[in-house]
């Protein structure tokens, strides 16, 4: 059974659930990278949503999996005998972005997640329509030959297989509502360019992944007591590093620094040189590509130009914020200050001898400026909602929708803005608090937009309980300023739900 596009009257969104390969308990280490170990897969929930959910919805409704499904940066694992060149650093962080080594990361996932590969199957089987929009993390599903991999895994009947589509980074459904990933708002995660998302290096085409991704593949990997999905485990001041640090990492990982500070090099170096690379554009088949992208997403071409024209500035091209996200900018001022401190004693000792511990005393007093600069500097990423909210208007326009759904920031709101709806699902990730994975961050949300009498249809989030479900209240967004709204927003999905 085939779904026209145009006619689906119930428009399920989920997004960021992050499925990635399985990490085995290590004995010695049993919290090393607890969040992924096989009893916290989030599968049997979202199956038992699936199941609620097809005995509630039409047969013309569509699922739309709005990105970072799968997680292709977290996948450490090397085929035993590669059919490709694997370098000394992807078997310490994880394979590249080829098209082949990009396939195999996909195997892997789905070889760990059968439940949730049978789930997609069954909606899809039932007559519905799935949807996969990419995102930061499966930037990779770019890959033509990753994407039939994924529909030849679904295992589909004939007749199926012209209800899954991939959208490049944008699907509007049911003429009403715009749905992205919302990695295009956030400098550090954007795709670049998605009509043309690869590049080429060293004579092989390769897909060129955002600053965020390179920073979880070469960083976070490495760095297993840290939880990639949420930012409070990664993102502290300097004293809760050093709590921290105390706490855990002095008997599982003492070394840290040093593991920080090449892998934030390898990071940084990794994202100038992809950044700067043109792009590898195809003009001969630019016209059918851009024409394949505004079908898959039920828009015009000139749609899919203006929405690209939405996307920010690539925080690549100001290469001081990323040594400022990578706390790279910290450690090279304080290499000066150590650096300064001795010069001047070694300078003072050509006229008159001194002791070298007077650096210390010069070193003391160039330290608290630098103090006072590191505590001043601010994390960028909770700037995402805010330029959202600033070209919110111009999307609705161009889209002709009423409202926009998207994830990425892992944060859960449906805000009423004076000209639309706004409304972000949030995460299934296993994201917690805590490194023993005892303190879940976040809600299991999903967006539902669906028909009320014979008026326009009206959007709900939700939040899946396992076995129930619950409507989270509408935020009044009007008048809130966007310099404040993550702030207000985090705050928000700490009141009481009330039931469905």
């Amino acid at each position: 059974m085939t779904v026209s596009p145009s006619t689906s009257a119930h428009t399920i969104v989920v997004s960021d659930l992050h499925v990635t390969d399985a990490q085995k308990v290590r004995p010695r280490l049993p919290l090393w990278k607890r969040y992924r170990q096989r009893d916290l897969f989030i599968d049997g929930s979202f199956d038992r949503l699936v199941d609620y959910l097809l005995g509630q919805v039409n047969p013309d409704s569509e699922l739309v999996l709005a990105g970072d499904i799968f997680d292709f940066d977290s996948v450490m694992r090397i085929p035993v005998q590669p059919p490709f060149h694997v370098s000394w650093l992807e078997r310490r962080r994880g394979l590249g972005a080829t098209q082949d080594k990009s396939c195999f990361k996909l195997h892997v996932i789905l070889r760990d997640h059968p439940v949730f590969l049978a789930t997609l199957r069954k909606w899809v089987v039932s007559g519905h329509r799935l949807v996969f929009v990419i995102g930061n993390h499966d930037i990779e599903l770019h890959w033509p030959a990753v994407q039939q991999a994924l529909i030849e895994a679904l295992a589909l009947p004939d007749r199926c297989r012209a209800q899954v589509r991939i959208c490049e980074w944008f699907y509007i459904a049911g003429g009403d509502t715009l749905i992205e990933h919302g990695n295009q708002f956030d400098a550090y995660c954007l795709c670049n360019d998605p009509v043309s998302p690869t590049i080429r290096w060293r004579g092989q085409e390769i897909m060129r992944v955002p600053f965020g991704n390179l920073a979880e593949r070469y960083m976070l990997n490495g760095m297993g007591l840290f939880n990639p999905h949420a930012e409070s485990s990664f993102i502290m001041s300097m004293s809760e590093y050093v709590r921290f640090f105390l706490k855990y990492l002095i008997r599982t990982q003492p070394l840290l620094a040093f593991t920080w500070l090449w892998s934030s090099i390898v990071t940084l170096v990794a994202t100038l040189r992809e950044s700067f690379l043109p792009a590898y554009r195809r003009p001969l088949l630019l016209e059918a590509r851009m024409a394949g992208i505004a079908r898959r997403a039920n828009a015009t071409v000139g749609q899919v130009v203006a929405l690209g024209a939405l996307r920010v500035h690539p925080a690549a091209f100001t290469p001081w914020k990323l040594m400022r996200e990578l706390w790279l900018d910290r450690a090279l001022i304080l290499a000066l200050l150590i650096g300064v401190s001795f010069q001047v004693v070694t300078v003072y000792n050509v006229f008159s001898p001194i002791s070298p511990w007077w650096a210390l005393a010069i070193f003391g007093v160039l330290l608290p400026p630098f103090i006072f600069y590191a505590r001043g500097v601010n994390s960028d990423v909770d700037s995402t909602e805010r330029v959202l909210r600033r070209r919110l208007p111009d999307a609705v326009q161009i889209a002709h929708a009423d409202r926009v759904v998207v994830g990425h920031t892992h944060v859960e709101h449906h805000t009423r803005l004076s000209n639309c709806e706004l409304i972000n699902t949030g995460t299934w990730s296993p994201a917690y608090h805590d490194v023993e994975c005892t303190q879940p961050y976040g809600r299991k949300c999903f967006a539902w937009i669906r028909p009320v009498d014979d008026g326009p249809r009206q959007a709900t989030l939700c939040e899946w309980t396992d076995p129930q479900v619950r409507v989270l209240p509408v935020v009044d967004g009007a008048g809130q300023r966007p310099a404040g709204l993550l702030a207000a927003l985090r705050a928000q999905v700490a009141r009481p739900l009330g039931k469905f």
